[in-house]
């Protein structure tokens, strides 16, 4: 059975993990970028259905199925508050096409000072650009802010990846376990990077609060007790983002190479780890971002003294609350 279109809702239940992992594997789908191939409908002409269907929803001939496909391949690219329409390498479907050389740059054997502090580099300006692009620009973001982020997760990512890459070469191992242990570098400096990046950015709602509303959306005011929570389970999706993306790809190479594959052919070592890190990206991705729902949920009772008592339309007690978490 069809599920109802809506340009308001997600296609799937946001309330399972099943259901926010499908949601997410659409968003991050790298065949959106190019939809006219694989779909069969080109941007222009999801963009044109879109537009059509907000004009006039009861006038729309188009099929259900369609009108999805025409949603995932327009919000795929289209900013949602602004409408422009985002660049290929900083939209969400092309975070694994554009990321994966930058994540095999990250996990290539024997890195020097200079290969270390390049693709740190690099992976937190790519960074830094998908998330620009994929903001909420409903409120206004001083650049200043961005630049402070920016900053911070590009110092935090290259003095943890050369400190622990300096702290493996002098320890007291074989080569074999040092190799394997400098593949596994490039993870706790990334997370800890972009758990970093994300407090810098997101540092003024511990101040001001974040908007709650009820069921029914209703905005009841700003919390502080909200934006900890949203911060907390944000910080937890970042550290847990790159773990798929940095951990499977080293993991998987070491028992290709036991076959002897690589040994033979030492020419598939390159295309298979992008492969591999490829389809890590394209999973990895969706999981990590579908751990917590987008919209969270509080207890009145955890909120500040004037969230409590709340009566909904109805008259009836507001025992829970609602919040954006944020990316």
């Amino acid at each position: 059975m069809a599920v109802p279109f809506s340009l308001e809702k997600p296609r799937y239940d946001q309330s399972t993990f099943v259901g926010r992992f499908r949601h997410f594997m659409d968003v991050a789908d790298p065949r959106c970028l190019a939809p006219g191939t694989f779909f069969g409908m080109s941007m222009d002409e999801s963009i044109a259905i879109i537009k059509a269907y907000k004009a006039n929803p009861a006038a729309t001939q188009e099929p259900v199925e369609r009108l999805w496909l025409a949603k995932k391949i327009y919000t795929s690219a289209v900013h949602p508050d602004t409408g422009d329409v985002i660049l290929q390498p900083f939209r969400m479907s092309g975070y694994a096409i554009y990321g994966t050389p930058i994540t095999v740059g990250m996990l290539l054997p024997n890195p020097t000072l200079f290969t270390t502090v390049f693709w740190q580099t690099v992976n937190q300006t790519h960074n830094a650009f998908v998330n620009y692009n994929n903001r909420n620009a409903s409120q206004p973001t001083p650049v200043s802010k961005i630049l402070q982020g920016y900053a911070g997760a590009v110092v935090v990512s290259v003095s943890l990846a050369v400190g622990l890459n300096e702290a493996v070469k002098r320890a007291s191992m074989t080569a074999a376990t040092r190799a394997l242990l400098q593949r596994f570098v490039p993870y706790p400096a990334v997370a800890t990077a972009s758990t970093c990046n994300m407090l810098l950015m997101r540092q003024n709602e511990l101040d001001t609060g974040i908007f709650v509303k009820d069921k029914e959306g209703t905005v009841h005011g700003l919390s502080q007790a909200a934006a900890k929570e949203a911060i907390t389970q944000t910080a937890f999706t970042r550290a847990v983002l790159p773990a798929p993306i940095l951990i499977i790809p080293p993991i998987a190479m070491m028992l290709i190479a036991r076959t002897g594959l690589l040994a033979r052919l030492p020419v598939l070592r390159l295309p298979v780890e992008a492969a591999v890190c490829a389809l890590s990206f394209i999973f990895g991705l969706p999981f990590a971002i579908s751990l917590f729902p987008q919209e969270g949920a509080i207890a009145a009772a955890k909120l500040e003294p004037q969230f409590r008592g709340l009566k909904d339309q109805a008259g009836s007690p507001i025992d829970t609350l609602y919040f954006n978490k944020g990316l």
